[in-house]
């Protein structure tokens, strides 16, 4: 009908009545999402927890793991209720022994200038943050208005040491300085001594150093047991090497963390082809160590995909000696060129060794045939006609 009224074409119509309604229609798979994101934050989401009260446990951990806006809130009405019950306790004695009475100002107060509740909250508040204008003051009068300035003194201590504490903490927190703790964007696979191996680059941007800095690597990925469970994030911790051998580094200069491929690693039988943003696999790096200006435990975490390793690529120098110190040029840190390398996992690599033998011999005539090209295309600058030898 709609296609008589001219509405939709009439070609449109028979294609969309030949379609098979029972044929599956196949979408492009989406992206593997991440368990650590690039900048550290895990990506999990915890749902369905019945047991809320274990918070409660630890309250300044969850006080100090809240954001900005409820803790600041929390730390304006942690003191107005305590000044609010004070007042209100404050004005209580002062009514009980009828402090407030007016034309009965012979008998001795409790508190000095008591009137009414406001009265009242301001002596609360210049208690409790021992002001002292000197306006209201307590007498000898009342035992029960000394037994409660000292019970206010010290829950006043109380909740200036828990809030403040909360405030620095927060302030202070280990993830602050892993802020300036960077990787290279992404990571590649290249050889190393004859081996491939995976490599990334990590540096530290400020001068106070991570004192015993550690770093280790693990690979993520959905695995099955041979029993048909599955695990939908299998973790396994693979080594890391650097200059000086071993996890431990000393984080003066940027430096470029490799992990060896070989039968142990879980990327043995990691191919070119296999680096598309459709393979399962996420590679996460952690980067733990203690800060020297606080001797606060901080850790900066961060992950590369799949798509995010570069295979036959090599970082960059950015490591100079100028005017007898080194500097470190930080706008060439995730750089990379392309070199050599043989396009198959490391398995195959170890199997046949003549790999490396072609991919040496490639590289060698390489430069040595650019150079008969261009030799060959120069023109000669002076020429000798057969007339001028006769």
């Amino acid at each position: 009908m709609l296609s008589r009224k001219g509405i939709i074409p009439e070609e449109y119509v028979l294609t969309r009545l030949a379609e098979d309604p029972a044929e599956p229609r196949y979408r492009t798979r989406e992206r593997r999402a991440r368990f650590v994101s690039k900048k550290g934050n895990c990506n999990v989401a915890h749902k369905n927890i019945r047991e809320q009260g274990r918070f409660l446990q630890d309250v300044f951990t969850t006080l100090v793991d809240l954001k900005w806006p409820h803790t600041l809130l929390i730390f304006t009405m942690s003191f107005l209720c305590s000044w609010l019950l004070f007042a209100m306790v404050w004005w209580l004695i002062a009514f009980a022994h009828g402090d407030l009475a007016p034309g009965e100002g012979t008998a001795v107060p409790c508190v000095t200038s008591i009137h009414s509740f406001s009265s009242a909250f301001l002596f609360s508040i210049e208690v409790q943050v021992t002001i002292g204008f000197g306006g209201r003051m307590v007498t000898e009068e009342c035992p029960l208005a000394i037994l409660v300035l000292i019970v206010q003194n010290i829950v006043g201590l109380m909740v200036n040491a828990i809030m403040l504490g909360c405030i620095f903490m927060k302030t202070a927190q280990a993830h602050r300085r892993a802020e300036t703790l960077i990787f290279s964007k992404h990571a590649v696979i290249t050889l190393r001594h004859g081996r491939l191996c995976f490599m990334l680059r990590v540096g530290d941007l400020r001068k106070s150093m991570i004192i015993s800095a550690t770093i280790r690597m693990q690979v993520v990925r959905k695995t099955t047991s041979p029993e048909g469970e599955v695990v939908p994030l299998h973790q396994v911790d693979i080594p890391m090497e650097n200059g000086v051998g071993g996890n431990s580094i000393f984080l003066v200069a940027p430096l470029i963390i490799y992990h060896v491929i070989d039968s142990s690693s879980p990327l043995y039988d990691l191919a070119p082809s296999d680096l598309h943003h459709h393979q399962d696999l996420e590679i996460i790096v952690i980067l733990e160590g203690v800060v020297e200006t606080t001797g606060i435990t901080t850790q900066a975490r961060t992950s590369y995909l799949a798509d995010e390793i570069l295979w036959g690529q090599r970082f960059v120098p950015i490591v100079a000696e100028e005017d007898g110190r080194y500097s470190v040029d930080y706008s060439k840190f995730g750089n990379t060129v392309k070199v050599p390398t043989p396009l198959c996992t490391a398995r195959q690599l170890d199997e046949d060794r003549s790999l490396l033998d072609a991919l040496a011999l490639a590289s060698t005539r390489g430069p040595l045939r650019k150079r008969s090209v261009a030799v060959a295309k120069a023109k000669p600058k002076f020429s000798i006609s057969p007339d001028s030898l006769s």
